[in-house]
C-alpha cells in the first residue's frame, strides 16, 4: 500500500532479549544488518501485519513476544533514487513505519528464517541498545534513531526492574 505521497505502508520491529540486547539479523547473502521489518497488506491491520511479518520473517509467533511499546506516530524514510522501482506504479519513494518494541518471552531457538520457505536473512545475533543506529544502512539511521529514542524510556525501565529481581 503506497499512499499519495509515495510511502509504503510498513511495519518494523525491535526484538529485545530483555537483558538489554536487541536482535539484529543479516540481509540473505549481503553484509547488510538490520531490524525485521514489511509491508502491510490491504486490508490487513498493523498488528496483524506485525504478527505476520514476525512469522515471515523471524519464524516467532505472536504468543513468543510481548508488545512493549509502539510509536506514538508513523516514521518515515526516503528510499535513495537510485534504489527506487522506477517502473512501479504508484511510484514508493520511502517506507513509513509504524514501529513495536517487543520482548522476546519464547525460547530463542524458535527463531527461523526458513518459516515461509522464502527467507529475507541468514544470519542473527544480539546487540547492545543503540548499536543499530550506525551499523543500518545510512538512508534508514535517522528513522533507526526516531525510534530507538521513542523507546529509550521504557527499556531503561524495563531493565532496572529485571535488576531488581
Amino acid at each position: 500500500m503506497v499512499d499519495k505521497d509515495g510511502f509504503r505502508s510498513n511495519v518494523a520491529m525491535v526484538i529485545s532479549n530483555g537483558h538489554g540486547q536487541l536482535f539484529w539479523a543479516k540481509r540473505m547473502g549481503q553484509r547488510a544488518w538490520q531490524f525485521p521489518q514489511g509491508g502491510i497488506d490491504e486490508g490487513e491491520s498493523v498488528e496483524q501485519a506485525l504478527y505476520r511479518e514476525l512469522y515471515e520473517e523471524v519464524g516467532l509467533e505472536a504468543k513468543d513476544v510481548k508488545i512493549i511499546q509502539q510509536t506514538k506516530r508513523w516514521l518515515r524514510y526516503h528510499i535513495p533514487e537510485k534504489m527506487q522501482r522506477k517502473r512501479s506504479i504508484p511510484r514508493c519513494i520511502g517506507q513509513k513505519q509504524r514501529w513495536f518494541f517487543l520482548q522476546l518471552v519464547g525460547d530463542q531457538k524458535k527463531i527461523c528464517f526458513n518459516a515461509t520457505g522464502n527467507p529475507e536473512f541468514d544470519g542473527w545475533e544480539w546487540v547492545n541498545y543503540w548499536y543499530p543506529i550506525n551499523q543500518v544502512v545510512s538512508f534508514k539511521q535517522n528513522v533507526y534513531r526516531q525510534a530507538l529514542t521513542e523507546f529509550s524510556q521504557t527499556n531503561a525501565r524495563f531493565q532496572k526492574r529485571r535488576k531488581r529481581r
